[in-house]
């Protein structure tokens, strides 16, 4: 069970950085909301992008859940250790659990 559900639209988002800080080597990505600031890292957008524009362009590929996978070895130079990786769940079961996830925000 989740302590907090909350959805976030455009009209929550005050203002959103991109870029590389300085004497960081990769992207950070800055949400800012009324008085909270969310900060990505360049693997974290780039994994859920990666979903996101298969479900967007795939004609089968309708819901990804993404989990934490530790890499202990054989993984690209570069690439952190942690990975956000798809599961086989189908997308009934995913887009289920997302509506029930919703509905406690909307509460």
């Amino acid at each position: 069970m989740l302590n907090k559900v909350r959805v976030i639209c455009n009209a929550d988002v005050k203002r959103v950085l991109l870029g590389t800080p300085k004497n960081h080597k990769h992207l950070r990505i800055s949400i800012m909301l009324d008085g909270e600031c969310l900060i990505f890292s360049e693997a974290t957008i780039a994994n859920i992008l990666r979903a996101f524009v298969t479900i967007k362009t795939h004609p089968q590929i309708m819901a990804i859940e993404l989990r934490e996978a530790i890499l202990h070895q054989d993984w690209k130079a570069g690439y952190a250790e942690h990975q956000l990786i798809e599961t086989e769940r189908g997308h009934e079961e995913i887009e289920e659990e997302l509506r029930s996830i919703i509905s406690q925000g909307d509460q």
